[in-house]
């Protein structure tokens, strides 16, 4: 039964997906989708009480097998990308209820969870490799879906920024074979002090640029720059999945490389650690920085989403167990959050046809559900208490604080409240204008915002980052298990 289902969740997606293009109507390809969407979380949860799941899929050589494997890991990015693709899929049915190619999104939708399955079930380097290369390549047809020029662009400048750092982290993976002894998983990491010796200097170069490599997919500097593009050209679902889940496959990638295959131990004290604690930080304080210019909605939240998701890697780069804690809740809590946010971003535009936040003057009056609800999510981003961006940051900054790396324990708290600040500066004056936009404003017709089954979605994720904070006590069991086995 383990092994059906470990199968299930990532050929399940892929089938539905190739199904729908036999299907005659756009009615029935949407009820598939959202059957598979559903199947699919109902599938993770079966799965998740079935501890030691494992199956080889196929060998390339005796050296190279493809394998699945379950565990604390898997388990938490399998959970956030199950349901955060099932509630994008149900918005989308009313968001692409006007797009000629809407069968085509669908399919591509439900083949990036697949493959999204995959790299959260891998069993060793070369299977994870290849599942993340398939998202990209899968993952890439959202952000050209429209086919506009700039739509084109955008996608182009995905793929090469995606394939441009797998290829990096390929460098990484051909030594770690080498040096490591095995490509398997193993918590704590198995390259061992016996089997460096003599190459230290070698292989942290090359684990640093495989890191730096994965990091393009996190939006991590200098590998940025292609999430201000594919955001705004996406379609709102496929942005709110890019966000909040796609660009984590980076997370779980670097990961997997510094704590199951290199070891934190390894790389803990040396130059190593310190560059990429710098460049994550400078990503956090840049990406918030430019997300407090920006006047475009979706591109706005596409450089909060830079700096939110080096939060993660902030805590982690601390590797010690506190910080990684911090790190670990944001990655949940950020998904909720940013998945909110980019719905709430695609309803506005949907109602009213306007980009930009200047323009949304006295929505709190036409639309007040989607506003509400965004201002729930942004408070959780900002970090205000009881919300779930709160607790997070309070865990990152408690490990930067308890760390021993010297300035950066002080400095780590100091970036993350700046960029706090700035959140704060580049959200809720779309909330203040919404709701109290002055006696001149005029005041637009009260719409439907969408109907149920674009807002119920956002309501629910909405009330979920306020939840997700309250009772983060309920996390503690599984997160402080995800935790421990980075370090073995």
């Amino acid at each position: 039964m383990e092994q059906f289902l470990l199968l299930f969740v990532i050929f399940f997606p892929a089938l539905c997906a190739l199904l729908m293009l036999a299907l005659p109507t756009e009615r029935a390809k949407g009820t598939l989708f959202v059957v598979a969407l559903a199947a699919e979380a109902i599938a993770v949860c079966a799965l998740l009480p079935r501890r030691g799941a494992e199956l080889a899929l196929f060998s390339m050589t005796p050296a190279l097998t493809a394998r699945l494997r379950m565990d604390a890991v898997s388990r938490v990015f399998m959970v956030i990308a199950a349901f955060g693709f099932l509630f994008s899929g149900i918005y989308a049915l009313r968001y692409m209820s006007h797009s000629e190619r809407r069968g085509s999104f669908y399919s591509f939708y439900l083949l990036s969870l697949g493959a999204l399955m995959g790299m959260d079930l891998s069993a060793n380097l070369i299977t994870m490799y290849l599942f993340f290369e398939m998202i990209t390549l899968l993952s890439m047809p959202l952000v050209l879906h429209d086919r506009t020029p700039a739509a084109v662009r955008a996608a182009l400048k995905y793929l090469f920024y995606s394939i441009a750092g797998a290829f990096l982290a390929l460098c990484a993976i051909f030594f770690l074979s080498r040096y490591a002894g095995t490509l398997d998983f193993v918590p704590g990491g198995s390259l061992t002090a016996q089997r460096a010796a003599g190459h230290e200097t070698l292989l942290r170069v090359v684990i640093f640029l495989g890191v730096v490599g994965f990091g393009a997919k996190a939006g991590m500097y200098p590998l940025h720059g292609w999430l201000p593009d594919a955001h705004p050209a996406a379609p709102a679902p496929a942005s709110a999945v890019l966000s909040g889940i796609i660009a984590k496959a980076g997370v779980l990638a670097i990961i997997r490389v510094v704590f199951f295959s290199v070891g934190a131990d390894f790389v803990r004290g040396t130059w190593v650690q310190t560059a990429w604690l710098s460049l994550a930080l400078l990503t956090v304080l840049m990406g918030s920085m430019m997300a407090f210019r920006e006047q475009q909605f979706k591109k706005r939240l596409a450089y909060s989403s830079i700096s939110q998701i080096s939060y993660i890697l902030v805590g982690l780069f601390f590797l010690t167990p506190e910080a990684a804690y911090g790190g670990l809740l944001h990655l949940l809590f950020h998904a909720v959050i940013k998945i909110c946010l980019f719905l709430v971003a695609g309803s506005f535009i949907f109602n009213t046809g306007k980009h930009n936040v200047d323009d949304f003057l006295a929505y709190g009056r036409s639309m007040p559900v989607t506003l509400w609800s965004f201002t729930l999510a942004s408070l959780a981003l900002v970090g205000i208490p009881p919300a779930s961006g709160f607790v997070s940051k309070w865990y990152l900054a408690a490990g930067a604080l308890e760390s021993e790396m010297h300035v950066f324990n002080w400095l780590a708290p100091v970036i993350l409240l700046i960029s706090a600040l700035l959140t704060a500066g580049y959200l809720l004056p779309i909330t203040i204008r919404g709701f109290f936009p002055g006696k001149d404003a005029v005041i637009p017709e009260r719409n439907d915002e969408g109907g149920p089954v674009m807002w119920l979605p956002i309501v629910i994720l909405a009330a979920l980052t306020i939840l997700l904070g309250v009772f983060s006590g309920a996390l503690a069991g599984p997160f402080t298990a995800m935790a421990q086995s980075l370090f073995g």
